[in-house]
């Protein structure tokens, strides 16, 4: 048996979504593995966006982080993903009636977004008698497997139209584009080594146009609005694009080639997305990575489309539901998220001895004794529930 993990950590230094504990999340957890479950290593990747000396976070490598994990996996081995970074949501660009859910996203340092069915796509492909525990400190976390069963959580449909609590007593509706929610910061009072303290806060919401925003920064294109971000990110990324955005791309350049664009039914959201595609649709190499990539169905394209779950070898432990959002707490070198101190503070009280639902469950506690609204989840088979975390 062999225990290998990858550890993701996000800053976003100079943006205007720029958090300050993701990092120290990840140098915590490593220290974890190491001293109370025994990984090597060499059996860890960071990727973190604030060391040039290390892989960067990008949405190219993290994939790329995945799939070497899964891909040399053998039977009885042990897999770990830390995540520590904004989560997002992209709403529909099909311009179909029925296209009316969310892709729950995290984020990547280069805006290049890994969708949840990205991440489903990837455990699927898990051996056999080999775990995949998946802890994701992040905004919209308990999103990322729909059809995971869930554990410990609150269920939450996508299509309720109700509005929700934020942290920090915020409010934001589903989807909302106000960047007030990743901004605002309040003084709270948390528990840090040697004592209480009060602490500045944000949340690892990333709102839509703030994300746009982000991703005009990185790029320097300034004509990026909803209804053309897909376009935008296969224009960008092409063959690396996430295999959910090449999918959508696939079912529009194939319905522009079939009709030449004309009498297509488009919402002025899917209409913004084919302007600049005109002109490419006898550019074979330019439609190559999308044309090559297989669709099943074109629902399958939809935002917030279930399609696959995390297997029964799955695991995801959820920093909150995904109607919520996670704290990034603290300043400089003390910042962290959260969730992930919660589990730090829980796992060194039990030494690492614990399972996965007691860890959870503790979480719970500690944060709702804390203050914070956040309420972590559990999605995994029965066989896990009551298992040891990790091991």
């Amino acid at each position: 048996m062999v225990k290998k993990a990858v550890l993701i950590g996000i800053n976003y230094p100079g943006t205007e979504g720029k958090l300050l504990g993701c990092i120290n999340d990840v140098k915590r957890m490593h220290k974890s593995l190491v001293e109370l479950y025994g990984f090597s290593e060499e059996n860890i990747v960071e990727l973190i966006d604030t060391d040039e000396s290390k892989t960067q976070p990008t949405g190219k490598n993290i994939r790329q982080a995945f799939w070497d994990l899964v891909g040399t996996a053998k039977p009885g081995d042990v897999l770990f993903v830390h995540y520590s970074g904004h989560g997002t949501r992209l709403p529909p660009e099909t311009g179909e009636d029925d296209d009316t859910g969310y892709d729950e996203c995290i984020v990547p340092s280069d805006i290049n977004y890994i969708t949840d069915d990205d991440i489903k796509e990837i455990v699927g492909h898990v051996p056999k008698g080999c775990s995949f525990t998946f802890v994701s400190d992040s905004c919209h976390s308990g999103g990322l497997i729909d059809s995971a069963k869930e554990q410990i959580g609150e269920s939450f449909k996508k299509k309720s139209n109700k509005m929700f609590k934020c942290l920090f007593g915020l409010f934001c509706s589903k989807g909302t584009t106000s960047e007030a929610a990743s901004k605002e910061e309040t003084s709270i009072k948390i528990e840090q080594e040697g004592g209480e303290n009060s602490v500045n806060g944000r949340n690892r919401f990333l709102p839509l146009q703030t994300s746009i925003n982000m991703l005009k920064q990185a790029t320097g294109i300034d004509d990026i609005k909803e209804g053309n971000i897909r376009t935008t990110l296969f224009d960008l990324f092409g063959e690396d694009a996430s295999p959910k955005v090449r999918k959508f791309m696939k079912v529009i350049l194939s319905n522009m080639q079939e009709s030449t664009g004309e009498g297509l039914m488009l919402t002025s959201l899917a209409k913004q997305a084919i302007i600049t595609l005109k002109d490419k649709l006898n550019d074979e190499e330019y439609l190559k990575p999308a044309m090559e990539t297989r669709v099943k169905s074109k629902k399958e394209v939809y935002a917030g489309a279930i399609n696959g779950g995390l297997g029964s070898n799955g695991i995801l432990l959820s920093g909150c539901q995904t109607n919520q959002v996670s704290a990034d707490v603290g300043s400089k070198d003390k910042a962290y998220g959260a969730f992930t101190n919660s589990l730090q503070i829980i796992l060194a009280e039990t030494k690492g001895k614990i399972s996965y639902k007691e860890l959870v469950l503790k979480s719970r506690k500690y944060l709702e004794k804390q203050g914070y609204p956040q309420r972590p989840g559990l999605y995994c088979s029965d066989s896990y529930v009551n298992g040891p975390f990790i091991c």
